[in-house]
């Protein structure tokens, strides 16, 4: 693990949020039922569900961002496959969003998500901290 995989997975979920982000789109412009959705904007699944969309996105992001700086930076980087699983981990908030939303499952996967995104991002900033960049 030293990026590549961020990378690529980071790519594919964004894919996928980004589809549910048109679902989302259809529920508010197209569907029978767009009235009600509309009106519960700010409330229950609705509401939910956009921050799936949200998250998603932005960890999808970050998983990209982190793979290549990785990759970029492997060779000075400490803690390469833990910042590598911690942030393909924090994936997890997302999906439990949508667990939680359309399974019923309880929030478990949203905290071991978020804490293991935080914690990906922390390792990254204190390794960058540790290194010397040489500039031209």
């Amino acid at each position: 693990m030293n990026g590549k995989y961020n990378i690529a997975i980071g790519f594919f979920t964004l894919s996928e949020f980004m589809a549910y982000g048109f679902l989302l789109i259809y529920f508010r412009d197209f569907a029978p039922d767009k009235v009600e959705w509309i009106n519960s904007y700010s409330t229950g699944k609705h509401f939910e569900s956009r921050l799936a969309h949200v998250h998603g996105n932005l960890f999808a992001f970050l998983n990209i961002l982190i793979g290549y700086l990785l990759l970029h930076f492997s060779k000075e980087l400490k803690f390469i496959k833990i910042i590598s699983w911690l942030a393909l981990i924090g994936l997890l908030m997302p999906l439990g969003i949508l667990a939680e939303i359309y399974f019923g499952f309880p929030p478990l996967l949203v905290l071991i998500g978020a804490v293991s995104m935080i914690s990906s991002v922390i390792f990254l900033g204190y390794s960058f901290i540790k290194i010397n960049i040489k500039t031209a």
